[in-house]
């Protein structure tokens, strides 16, 4: 097993995992009596939750990583031609795919059984936008084997700490130097700088616009709780008025009963008297007589 074969498996795990993996490695390596590749597996480094999430987007979204990388190279040629329009558009679609692949990585450490924060996803999207910005990180990323977040600040490499193969593992490391600004760099420097301006006004832009619809809906939430307000108090009138029209439609009911009792027995007391006046009727034709 080599260098390599380690650190693909080993930066595929959760951070977790790392160390205990990473000394089991080592030791076998010891035991196979290759002391350089036991010395070289321990100096390997445990990746911070950003870095794993980073390795998750390589080894899981592998084709997703590819075409952000290949926007990555159209907006470094924008930049080197200084095409305003093309930057603007690639721009854009550079903050929607890295939002998008820094919020699928969350995605699958959810499906691991790992929640990471808002913090954490927004240090991913740095990072991806350190690869766009830069041909090595570019690289560096793809081999999914990241340890830290990275940033970029306009010049060279992002300084993106990530896990080398083996061969890069013993070469010479040279001495940092502090990125300059050689004439011939004037172009980027101006193109970055109207890459910058360009975002800025998108994202005031972007502000107004929300500002505008929160206005606008907030009035709409207004009115339609004028309208709610206005609603119940109009049930409960239109309520009162149908309690007190039942109400009275009990009382003219129990009228109407009482009345229906007092035309009957008026009824029976007319025929009585009816009965009463032909009786006397016939009583005086019999006393004429």
């Amino acid at each position: 097993m080599t260098l390599d074969d380690v650190a693909d498996e080993l930066y595929g795990l959760d951070p977790g995992e790392f160390v205990e993996a990473r000394t089991k490695h080592a030791k076998a390596a010891r035991e196979g009596n290759d002391r350089a590749l036991a010395t070289a597996i321990g100096k390997l480094r445990k990746p911070t939750t950003v870095g794993w999430l980073v390795n998750l987007i390589s080894r899981d979204l592998p084709e997703e990583l590819e075409a952000l990388l290949a926007l990555g190279e159209s907006l470094r040629d924008a930049q080197r031609h200084l095409s305003g329009a093309d930057l603007r558009k690639l721009t854009t679609q550079r903050q929607q795919v890295v939002r998008s692949l820094a919020h699928k990585s969350g995605e699958i450490a959810a499906s691991r059984g790992k929640s990471v924060g808002e913090d954490a996803l927004r240090d991913v999207a740095q990072t991806l936008n350190a690869a766009l910005a830069d041909e090595e990180t570019a690289e560096l990323v793809r081999l999914g084997r990241v340890v830290t977040a990275a940033s970029y600040s306009g010049f060279g490499p992002a300084g993106l700490a990530v896990v080398k193969g083996k061969s890069q593992q013993h070469a010479p490391k040279e001495p940092a130097e502090v990125p300059q600004t050689p004439k011939t760099k004037t172009p980027d420097v101006e193109a970055e700088r109207a890459r910058v301006k360009a975002e800025l006004k998108e994202a005031r832009a972007g502000v107004e616009k929300v500002r505008r619809r929160v206005k606008a809906e907030t009035a709409q939430l207004e009115d339609a709780r004028s309208k709610l307000s206005d609603l119940d108090r109009r049930i409960e009138e239109l309520r009162a008025d149908l309690e007190h029209a039942e109400q009275e439609r009990q009382f003219a009911e129990n009228t109407e009963k009482a009345a229906g009792v007092a035309v009957r027995e008026s009824e029976e007391e007319l025929r009585e008297a009816e009965r009463r006046v032909e009786e006397a009727e016939v009583s005086l034709d019999a006393t004429s007589s």
